[in-house]
């Protein structure tokens, strides 16, 4: 028996440790995440083919508490789909229980998860147009506003996400260890950081008083996150694994900070890199078309924010990995992570030189 026979009889005897239909005809490789393990499940028969996943769980080290958030972030949805008359199997992703009962499988080291294969979809890589820039928001939007009345808690699964007092934290702690001797050499880039601490700090602050209210939020809003139909019309938001509560507006400003930069990420030649306004008002637009009407007077009036805020985070984060030794980002060069920070402070620049009228375009659509 070869290698990869061997493997797939593995992965067989993992898959039939959940409740699916139907006899398993192939299990194969799909696509190529940086995270998780994604396999296709082929079925014989009239049922659903699916997705199995082994999940990353030093990434996410809390994987049963995932699973718990997922379950009932779906369930939700489920039920806001059937009450308005929707296909609940095609506008939300469905969870494969195991025949224990549980919405994962433990195999140690590594745990396992399950959901149904949406047949005829697909996903889009990049945001290359305006066009997909207002379907992303609107996919995003539609995840949100079916889970605005959300109210039981959810686990928090990575600790500190998009909370910019906890990275100033991490961040102090790792210039005061700064364990190659590497702060010396990025004086002026640390200035970036603390320049704008107070007013990074002072936005957090909505968050921790309620007057930007937690609510469910995705956490990963790359177009790819978005699944589509036949037709390039939005179905719903998948890879929920960093479904936590905190404010919506992390959703908007991760989105916003990836959708609108004309430049790559660690790009080198930063002429390039800019915030393309017009993608921004696309973007907006489409999420406002849902969650317009969900939003409260202070959401809507940090909203354009929310990409200066993130886009800070991200340079800060890309830094302080810089100084530590590049540890948690994969890496091509020595430089690579400072590379990016610098991409990450230009695109900063452009959002802050076009603040005003990025508020301007928010007014607009919110009437």
């Amino acid at each position: 028996m070869t290698n990869l026979e061997i493997m797939d009889c593995e992965l067989i005897n993992i898959a039939q440790r959940f409740a699916i239909e139907g006899k398993i005809e192939s299990i194969k490789p799909l696509g190529d995440g940086f995270i998780n393990d994604t396999f296709i499940v082929k079925t014989t028969g009239e049922g659903p083919d699916y997705i199995l996943q082994r999940k990353n769980h030093k990434v996410f080290p809390h994987v049963p508490e995932m699973m718990d958030n997922i379950v009932k972030v779906t369930a939700h949805i489920k039920a806001k789909i059937i009450h308005a008359g929707g296909d609940p199997m095609r506008e939300t992703l469905t969870v494969i229980f195991t025949k224990d009962g549980l919405p994962y499988f433990y195999d140690e080291p590594d745990y396992w998860a399950v959901c149904v294969f949406i047949d005829g979809s697909i996903t889009i890589d990049n945001a290359s147009s305006p066009e997909l820039c207002y379907k992303g928001g609107q996919g995003i939007g539609r995840f949100q506003k079916m889970l605005a009345d959300y109210n039981a808690p959810l686990h928090e699964t990575i600790k500190g996400f998009h909370n910019i007092r906890f990275r100033f934290e991490q961040w102090d702690d790792t210039l005061r260890r700064d364990p190659f001797g590497l702060v010396k050499t990025v004086q002026e880039e640390i200035g970036w950081v603390e320049s704008r601490r107070r007013q990074m700090l002072d936005f957090w602050k909505l968050v921790e008083n309620g007057e930007l209210p937690m609510r469910v939020t995705h956490n990963d809003t790359k177009l790819s996150n978005i699944l589509f139909d036949g037709n390039g019309d939005v179905l719903c938001a998948i890879d929920l694994d960093t479904c936590m509560s905190s404010t919506v507006l992390n959703d908007v400003g991760d989105a916003l900070r990836s959708y609108t930069n004309t430049g790559d990420e660690d790009d080198q030649d930063l002429s390039r890199v800019s915030m393309d306004i017009g993608r921004f008002k696309a973007y907006v637009s489409g999420y406002l078309s849902e969650m317009k009407d969900s939003l409260n007077d202070c959401e809507k009036e940090w909203l354009a924010f929310s990409a200066i805020y993130i886009t800070f985070e991200q340079v800060l984060r890309f830094l302080m990995d810089y100084i530590d030794g590049s540890t948690y980002w994969k890496i091509q060069y020595p430089t690579h992570t400072l590379v990016r920070t610098h991409a990450q402070y230009k695109l900063l620049q452009s959002m802050e030189e076009q603040y005003g009228e990025m508020k301007k375009v928010v007014d607009q659509l919110i009437g």
